[in-house]
């Protein structure tokens, strides 16, 4: 049974950093993308970031892009977002998915797998 667990959310102020941790457990293919998303309050559902294994390379939304970076380690099954200068517009519970049908751009594609999701708030 695939497994995603995030950690890492928290409050911060603007400005500030955190990193979020996906931890990946129960899933044995090579190829895979893993997405994180967020939502807001009053918000739809946005796709944040899409990392390939593929290629190893990942693919930014234009409000984090500059900001936002995803790493993997492969000896831990974690793959993370490190979340630099944040917004309190970044405010959100972010959650990460597992897909083995690839990104559409930023997007992971048809997730099968996610996790619960950490809160972020970012609040002077």
């Amino acid at each position: 049974q695939v497994q995603l667990v995030e950690s890492g959310g928290g409050l911060v102020q603007p400005g500030d950093s955190l990193r979020l941790s996906c931890e990946v457990s129960g899933f044995f293919l090579e190829n895979y993308v893993i997405g994180w998303f967020r939502q807001g309050p009053g918000k739809e559902r946005e796709g944040v970031s899409c990392f390939s294994s593929s290629n190893g390379r990942a693919y930014y939304s234009d409000s984090v892009k500059g900001r936002f970076t995803t790493s993997r380690d492969n000896a831990k099954n974690t793959v993370y977002l490190q979340m630099n200068n944040l917004k309190p517009e970044d405010t959100a519970v972010y959650f990460c998915a597992l897909s083995v049908y690839g990104c559409s751009n930023h997007v992971a594609v048809g997730y099968d797998s996610r996790g619960q999701g950490t809160q972020v708030t970012v609040s002077s």
